[in-house]
């Protein structure tokens, strides 16, 4: 019997998913039967196991029993993908295998691979674009050169014709799967298993039925305002949708036209689209440049001399710089495994231009914490706030946290509701503490220095430093 493999990654949902919708088809086309797979690697398993991975393996087990309780049994395997090929080719004659494709860092050289393996053994690897709106190569200049910049890049995006949502044959799907072979499938359940009990957190709502009522949830109650809110952490104004879209719960398809279709006004909606375009133009910029998750993309920054405090760096991973906007961000980090996009921007400003340490330490921090770790967002977020990247921030504008916690977190809720220790701080001082004087530290049960931390730096003086640094890099 001919054997179709439905190899899924990060796209975990039985609907609206391109590379299942293809196979079904060809399925059909063929009366092949269909063998639904999922590869446990090794390489993730193995890196420091924490905050994102535990939100993913939960993410896999929930979808791995909803699969199976609409009959359709997602096969689990914990070995390297051609090791994991060689065993399923030793049981069925396979003829196809359906993915949708990375197109950057460690999942696009695994891709590479295995299509040269299965090539190489008379399969067809027919791998898809579904994560994005829009793959690495589709939003091209006229020349067929790459956009540098996000605004004309975003120009272009919006202006070509995105892919319509898929309606899948469930009946079909179930009918000719595979009868499930538990044998092949013991270790890599047993491994999720594990992974998913050895997880420090208990995470819920990360099923389908949860993301749909948090998209729509958003739509309905947040949208409108979405432009106006979004900079606020202290107003819950965001979709959170990110750590769905991460894990494939939702596809970027569902979300674009469930926002584009909404009632909500053409301002707001556009502001909230461009987030997925964000996505798009940064999954580009990591296909174009495969080493930036180690290497500066602008080559006048790369001999930059960071510092290597390590104080000062476990200082701002623990949320205890004394900065309280700085370290109301990283609490949040650290405590819910998400963090408020503009905090994500103060918080790497302060890390590579007050502290002078090494974007990589932050971002590598970031991709163990955060339940939405998109490896290309992140990165070239990172670059970004380093200066370091494509379109990024210039090396001289240092964001000041005094003056953005003022900006954007104004009555200091956020600050308060992260940061007990300054619960009772007068607004004027909240800010600032450490500008307090004694008298109303001891009357606000803080006494900056014991119960929060002093400033670990002086804000301006770091701020000429870093304008140097990057200066004398630059002229080396």
């Amino acid at each position: 019997m001919k054997v179709v493999i439905i190899w899924f990654r990060r796209d975990l949902r039985l609907e609206d998913n391109t590379a299942l919708s293809q196979a079904i088809s060809y399925s059909k086309q063929k009366q092949a039967y269909l063998l639904p797979i999922f590869q446990i690697d090794p390489h993730f398993v193995d890196m420091k196991y924490d905050t994102s991975h535990e939100y993913f393996f939960k993410t896999l087990s929930v979808f791995a029993n909803e699969a199976r309780q609409k009959g359709l049994y997602l096969h689990l395997f914990y070995h390297q993908a051609i090791q994991m090929f060689r065993l399923l080719m030793d049981s069925y004659k396979i003829d196809a295998v359906f993915y949708n494709r990375d197109e950057a860092g460690y999942g696009a050289q695994r891709d590479h691979e295995v299509s040269a393996f299965l090539r190489k053994n008379g399969i067809h690897p027919s791998p898809w674009t579904d994560a994005h709106l829009h793959g690495a190569g589709e939003i091209v200049k006229q020349d067929g050169s790459m956009y540098k910049v996000f605004t004309p890049y975003f120009r272009a995006w919006s202006k070509a014709e995105k892919p319509k949502m898929m309606k899948l044959d469930d009946h079909f799907l179930c009918s000719k799967q595979m009868i499930r072979n538990q044998t092949l499938s013991k270790q890599g359940e047993q491994v999720l298993e594990h992974l998913v009990q050895s997880g420090k957190r208990h995470w819920e709502h990360v099923d389908v039925a949860i993301a749909k009522q948090a998209l729509f949830r958003f739509l309905d109650e947040k949208l409108a305002a979405y432009h106006e809110n979004r900079d606020f952490p202290f107003v819950n104004g965001t979709s959170k949708l990110s750590c769905f879209l991460k894990t494939g719960v939702l596809s970027p398809r569902m979300v674009y036209y469930a926002a584009l279709q909404h009632e909500s006004p053409q301002g707001a909606k556009d502001v909230f689209i461009k987030e997925l375009a964000w996505r798009d133009f940064y999954n580009m910029v990591y296909a174009a440049h495969p080493y930036m998750a180690d290497t500066e993309i602008d080559e006048r920054f790369r001999n930059i001399r960071w510092n290597h405090d390590q104080m000062l760096f476990q200082a701002w991973c623990e949320g205890r710089t004394g900065f309280p906007i700085v370290d109301a961000g990283m609490r949040q980090l650290n405590k819910e495994g998400w963090m408020h996009n503009r905090l994500r921007m103060i918080t790497a400003s302060f890390l590579v231009k007050d502290f002078l340490i090494d974007w990589r330490l932050g971002e590598a921090y970031f991709s163990e914490k955060l339940i939405d770790y998109d490896p290309a967002s992140n990165i070239g977020g990172w670059q970004w706030a380093a200066s370091v990247g494509t379109d990024a921030v210039p090396y001289f504008r240092i964001f000041n946290p005094v003056t953005q916690s003022k900006k954007f977190d104004p009555d200091g809720l956020f600050i308060r509701r992260y940061i007990p220790e300054l619960q009772h701080v007068p607004d004027e001082f909240l800010h600032e503490p450490w500008k307090m004087p004694i008298q109303i530290e001891e009357s606000s049960s803080c006494i900056i220095g014991e119960d929060y931390p002093k400033p670990l730096i002086d804000h301006q003086v770091q701020r000429r430093l870093a304008i140097e640094t990057y200066e004398t890099a630059k002229n080396m």
